[in-house]
């Protein structure tokens, strides 16, 4: 994850400029593979890209700590809320650090300037009177002498048939019910499990209705412009097709931005209202010119990254805050949505500890490369897609092993032996009685790529990432195809001038792998470029202005003669069935289970260590194994 240890990036006239944002995750739990796919990983493949074609991009996201669900977790884990986002947001920098994402600033939602702009864009859009007040019955507990959020709230079900006598304020859990706390029966403080009663109280709506005529102007302009993915239109226009009803923005809690409003003092911004801002906040931590960045829709294009339930509020609501203030801001230009990514038989769960989380993954000793492809190749642009370990070993080993890894291996193996069997290491030379473009094979190979980058290109411009990826992947079978076609082993023995040519385009088309694959597989890309002894700064790069485009589509140029390349050695190991099956088991049910399930293994080793006899004669003595160490063993990759 890059730390901001240079100088912020300002929008340079002239430039491409593009601010990308990821919906910031909530910070009540880790992130499970469903969430790092949904939105922080997929904005880090764009910003990548955005930066080897050499935009002007930053990258921001962060965690997002106020509302509810931090309030409940601080309950049950018997601290304070602040305490929660700590340890939480430590997690998270921690799992997207180790999935190389590649924030420009990675913030928080409880810092002081989400509090300044927050209040600020409150202020704006009081003055522009586009704010009623109304009131409403919440559920109040005398005990605790505070209105009950809906999660604070547990009572019995009110749906004929079900009556779950655990259902939350807001949701049914057993019938999946969205519910209002004043409709549960036997409705329960959580904290005290004395019964609340309803009492009014006051709050702030933004009148969206009022807005209406501006924000669908926005919406039928932007959407045809930015090319706004299919479930983002449909979801927006379910929306405007219900009408658009006043939303409350307050919230009587604690823990948020407090309302800068005399007779609202003791309440805070309702997180839907709060969290959106948090892009601009953040952004305000990473340069002081930040309004340079979100004030500024005539050089600025705003790409904005999520998952399908998050789309209202960056459609319709966020918009709606901005419009309101009548101030020139930065609004979004481009919404890239994923559907769900399952997991094996079931769904993936943070609530319920359900599939594989960050920390599992790095837990695993499977590689990042691994993991961030395989998430990328199965990423749910139009539908869900599903984890399943079998499918991770299939994709591993055939396409990154046998074709990726065994196409540069062979390349590089072949110029790395020594003279009389390869090239000692050596780029070769080609005579000049031979070219690309007369040597059939070749040219056909460079007409192929040609073809492939445009294509690249234009999947990527679109955010049309998984495309994008499996093209970088065709000029991989294609560069396997034609060392094939040519024969290099044989060239070597009987036509020196022309393997040296087929070699020297394959080593180019090693090179140009490593440049399209690095916004997918970056670490990948940092160890291509070491066994081809040339630095990563200077060489990962496709830039129109460079020349780069056109210099990669002739793949014999882009490795000079002379060069000496590093150390070959593989790039890939393959998973194997005993593998899978191990961490098919390892990560079945949900954590809760895994927990009982590991206590109870270790407790049964224990066991074992404790009736295993050792004889007391001369024979030598071996000493116990730890419990670490039997985990370390079962779990080693």
């Amino acid at each position: 994850m890059t730390e901001n240890l240079k100088a912020p990036k300002l929008p340079v006239e002239g430039k491409r400029n593009i601010l990308i944002t990821s919906a910031l995750p909530y910070v009540n739990n880790v992130p499970h593979l469903g969430n790092i796919i949904g939105c922080v990983l997929s904005a880090d493949v764009f910003a990548r890209y955005c930066r080897l074609r050499g935009y002007n991009a930053i990258y921001i996201c962060g965690t997002d700590e106020y509302g509810t669900a931090t309030e409940t977790k601080a309950m049950e884990e018997n601290c304070s809320p602040k305490e929660i986002c700590d340890k939480y947001h430590a997690i998270h920098k921690e799992v997207y650090n180790w999935f190389n994402i590649s924030f420009d600033e990675f913030g928080r939602t409880s810092s002081p300037e989400q509090t300044e702009v927050c209040q600020a864009i409150f202020k704006k859009i009081f003055e522009n009177k586009w704010l009623s007040e109304n009131t409403m019955q919440q559920l109040y507990c005398n005990t605790c002498e505070r209105f009950l959020a809906d999660r604070l709230v547990e009572g019995t079900c009110p749906t004929p048939g079900c009556e779950y006598d655990s259902a939350r304020g807001d949701q049914c859990e057993k019938c999946g019910k969205l519910l209002n706390p004043t409709e549960l029966k036997n409705p329960g403080c959580k904290v005290c499990q004395k019964t609340p009663r309803i009492r009014d109280t006051d709050h702030l709506f933004l009148e969206l209705p009022l807005l209406k005529d501006r924000l669908e102007k926005y919406i039928s302009e932007m959407s045809v412009v930015g090319g706004w993915s299919q479930n983002a239109i449909q979801t927006t226009n379910s929306w405007l097709r219900e009408g658009l009803k006043p939303r409350c923005i307050t919230r009587d809690l604690k823990w948020g931005v407090p309302v800068p409003h005399e007779k609202y003092s003791d309440k805070v911004f309702y997180v839907w209202f709060d969290a959106p801002i948090g892009y601009v906040s953040i952004t305000s931590s990473y340069t002081r010119d930040w309004e340079k960045w979100w004030k500024n829709p005539e050089n600025v294009e705003l790409y904005q990254f999520m998952g399908k339930d998050n789309v209202p509020f960056h459609t319709v609501m966020f918009p709606s805050t901005l419009l309101g203030t009548s101030e020139n801001w930065t609004l979004m230009k481009t919404i890239s949505v994923t559907e769900y990514l399952n997991y094996e038989a079931g769904k993936f769960s943070k609530s319920k500890g359900i599939g594989v989380f960050g920390n599992d993954a790095k837990d695993t000793n499977i590689p990042v490369e691994v993991w961030r492809y395989y998430l990328l190749t199965n990423r749910p642009e139009v539908s869900d897609t599903l984890f399943t370990w079998s499918d991770l070993q299939a994709k591993l080993n055939s396409e990154l092993l046998n074709n990726l890894g065994n196409f540069i291996n062979r390349v590089l193996s072949f110029i790395a032996k020594p003279a009389g069997q390869g090239y000692d290491s050596i780029i070769p030379s080609v005579p000049d009685d031979v070219s690309g473009d007369s040597h059939g094979p070749t040219k056909k190979l460079a007409d192929k790529v040609a073809a492939y980058i445009d294509q690249y290109i234009e999947a990527m411009e679109k955010v049309k990432l998984k495309q994008g990826l499996k093209v970088a992947m065709s000029i991989s079978s294609e560069g396997n195809a034609y060392l094939q076609e040519a024969e290099f082993w044989r060239l070597y023995k009987e036509n020196k001038s022309l393997c040296s040519l087929v070699m020297k385009t394959a080593a180019g088309i090693v090179y140009l792998l490593a440049c399209l694959l690095e916004p997918f597989i970056p670490s990948f890309t940092l160890e291509v470029f070491k066994q081809l002894n040339l630095p990563v700064d200077t060489h990962v790069s496709l830039c129109d202005d460079k020349g780069d485009i056109d210099r990669v589509k002739r793949p014999w140029d882009i490795i000079s003669a002379s060069h000496k390349i590093g150390t070959p050695k593989p790039l890939f190991r393959e998973l194997k069935d005993e593998e899978v099956k191990f961490y098919r088991k390892k990560f079945a049910g949900s954590q809760a289970d895994r927990i009982v399930r590991a206590e109870a293994e270790a407790q049964n080793v224990a066991e074992q260590l404790k009736k295993t006899k050792v004889s007391d004669g001369n024979v030598k003595k071996k000493p116990a194994k730890s419990l670490n160490e039997v985990k370390n063993k079962a779990e080693s990759f």
